[in-house]
């Protein structure tokens, strides 16, 4: 792999970091099965680039993005998922439903064309380094990945609110008891996670573009960094952006018949030796 392709892959993995880091948080920590983060990804990249297009503003079409999607997120929580709270089985089906429904809903509005976030100017054209030119804006998603991550780790470890969502992970009778609301908690962590999701549909719009079957693309790679990571891990979610990100160039420069084997042959022996990932802990 040349340094191009090597950092074709950081930048992948970024994206999926961004959007990953939202489904570990709802279903790693809040043990929710939400398959409609797909979706919502997808709905977010269509909401923001309406807005950068009327507005000519990226900035205020990934915050429209994040807005609107963690509206959704809240309508589902509290609209529907309380409902089938503690089974499994019932959030899957409920949340591949809501998944089907957001994607129509996606379809009427916006139709079946592909369409592409517009980059801002400033991130428009390449720079050069050691030798090689690259795209100024996959360097942007870079930078912005890796923001995501700090940022996420000083609120789940050197915050209340971080305390509050591990606390009442390990037990939240007792957490109630103290005299905290955890679902109040819990709530703001799913909505937390359900913007990331829209952030990372605005990202990844401008350089994947935005199509119908997106939202299947991007969950099922979401999966597989949570699954070959360890749900509920910061740390894990990192590492399995990084290796699903380098592994999925891999497999499309090298082996472009074989590149999803790429990826999920080698989470599939993960697996088998490792059941809960590489930093996933037993509940």
């Amino acid at each position: 792999m040349n340094a191009f392709q090597l950092l074709n892959g950081l930048t992948f993995a970024a994206l999926l970091f961004i959007v990953a880091s939202g489904f570990t948080l709802i279903f790693g920590l809040l043990r929710i099965v939400n398959l409609a983060h797909g979706a919502l990804y997808l709905f977010g990249g269509y909401v923001g680039y309406t807005v950068a297009v009327k507005t000519g503003s990226f900035t205020l079409g990934a915050i429209a993005a994040m807005i609107a999607v963690a509206l959704i997120g809240l309508a589902l929580n509290q609209g529907l998922l309380r409902f089938v709270r503690g089974n499994d089985l019932r959030q899957v089906l409920l949340t591949l439903g809501v998944a089907f429904v957001l994607n129509d809903m996606a379809l009427v509005i916006w139709g079946g064309d592909s369409f592409t976030v517009p980059i801002p100017d400033a991130l428009k054209g390449g720079l050069t380094f050691f030798g090689i030119f690259y795209p100024k804006y996959r360097l942007f998603v870079l930078l912005v990945g890796v923001l995501v991550l700090i940022a996420l780790y000083l609120l789940l470890f050197r915050t209340r609110l971080g305390a509050l969502i591990r606390a009442g992970v390990d037990d939240a009778e007792m957490v109630e008891a103290s005299g905290i609301n955890i679902r109040r908690v819990f709530l703001a962590t799913f909505v937390l996670g359900s913007a990331l999701a829209g952030l990372g549909g605005m990202m990844g719009g401008a350089f994947l573009s935005l199509y119908p079957s997106a939202d299947s693309e991007i969950l099922v790679f979401s999966l597989a960094v949570v699954i070959i990571g360890g749900r509920g891990s910061l740390l894990g979610v990192a590492i399995g952006s990084l290796l699903v990100g380098l592994l999925n160039t891999v497999g499309q420069v090298m082996f472009p018949e074989l590149a999803y084997f790429v990826i999920f042959g080698p989470m599939a022996l993960l697996l088998a030796f490792r059941p809960l990932g590489l930093f996933g802990k037993a509940t």
